[in-house]
């Protein structure tokens, strides 16, 4: 039997984002279940080339390329015309657009078909361009569409004219590492190498428009201004310069030193960042899914995300949604939570549930189905 192609050209990158989590998640579970399938994983070698370890039913091919495009328009295309699998399932939102066998994409999401804007990093800008050109062309070449979330379903199918037939569900889901077992100890520790604060606020800082930075910093500095004992914030992975000149811009400077930068956090470590903070805060402008309100959900910390797109679908009830245009409106809800520990505790219970609903083993087994139609 021809083995089934699998690409994630980026899965082995150390600093991995949703889409290479999904994806590495998933291909663990497909080598658990015992069938009749054999897989090929097309990557390209990367500093985390351990993350995934070959089995008897998944074997790893190495691609080389300098670009992004080119390792994807040639090297992807020329391998797998060579050796033709039964198909390809392309599961970064773009594809080889020269193949000789049938595809299979994972549409994640359509926002840079939505609005282009030049507001990102060259290499973000770069990719948008990138996808605004691709995209469409392999969505009509896909023998099937896979996509993570109803509202991103129902988006795509308008935006792209696709028929509903060729157009599937298939959830992300959260790793059994996001539980709130850790030790107090463990904990204590992990803020201590880290030079967290006792009680926090964590927001997952990125120059992406969508994430919504800029709000949220203008919102943190009104809940300073009205909260009696305000706690700090804490940003991951961003530039204490860019949040500095954001804080000149609103004229709120003197918040600067309640704003923490403890850099980049390891996968890994993760789970224990979500621990240690007292509330998470989500409230992005527009998610296809949302993976972070899930692994936080999971940790018991309580969620503020956005009334917009997938979000609401993801969190259920189990968090508090805020318009994220509206930067009162997120303040108020930060004093709401934080001011409140019943609250908190309800929060924290709900997103334990909402969590657990949702596994990276029945995101294997959908997408098992929809390799059985092809």
């Amino acid at each position: 039997m021809k083995p089934i192609g699998i690409e994630v050209q980026r899965l082995f990158r150390e600093k991995k984002h949703g889409m290479e989590i999904v994806a590495l998640e998933v291909l663990r579970e497909l080598q658990q279940i015992k069938n009749d399938n054999n897989y090929i994983v097309y990557a390209k070698s990367d500093a985390d080339n351990a993350c995934l370890t070959e089995s008897d039913n998944l074997k790893v091919k190495l691609l080389k390329g300098k670009t992004y495009f080119d390792w994807e328009q040639y090297h992807l295309s020329k391998e797998v015309n060579k050796n033709k699998p039964k198909f390809l399932h392309s599961t970064c939102n773009t594809s080889a657009l020269n193949l000789s066998v049938p595809l299979v994409l994972t549409l994640h999401d359509i926002i840079y078909l939505e609005e282009i804007n030049f507001k990102g990093t060259t290499y973000q800008n770069f990719g948008n361009i990138y996808r605004k050109f691709v995209v469409p062309r392999v969505v009509k070449k896909s023998e099937m569409i896979i996509t993570v979330s109803h509202f991103e379903r129902a988006t795509i199918i308008e935006k792209l004219k696709v028929p509903e037939d060729r157009i599937k569900v298939v959830y992300n889901a959260v790793n059994k590492k996001f539980n709130n077992l850790y030790s107090l100890q463990t904990l204590s520790a992990f803020k201590k190498q880290h030079n967290l604060p006792d009680q926090f606020m964590l927001f997952l800082g990125n120059t992406a428009p969508k994430k919504n930075t800029v709000n949220v910093i203008k919102a943190y500095a009104l809940y300073c201004k009205t909260a009696k004992d305000s706690i700090p914030l804490v940003i991951l992975d961003y530039n204490k310069a860019l949040v500095e000149n954001i804080l000149k811009e609103q004229g709120n400077e003197q918040i600067l030193e309640k704003i923490f930068f403890p850099g980049f956090i390891s996968s890994d470590e993760m789970a224990l960042i979500y621990n240690a903070a007292t509330l998470f805060l989500y409230p992005s402008l527009r998610e296809s899914f949302g993976l972070p309100i899930l692994e936080a959900m999971g940790c018991g910390t309580p969620v503020i995300t956005s009334t917009t797109s997938s979000m609401p679908e993801v969190a259920g009830n189990a968090a508090l949604l805020v318009d994220p245009k509206n930067a009162e409106d997120i303040a108020d809800k930060m004093h709401l939570v934080l001011s409140d520990v019943l609250l908190q505790k309800s929060l924290s219970e709900l997103g334990i549930k909402r969590a657990a609903e949702f596994s990276w083993k029945k995101s294997a087994e959908d997408l098992l189905a929809i390799y059985n139609l092809i």
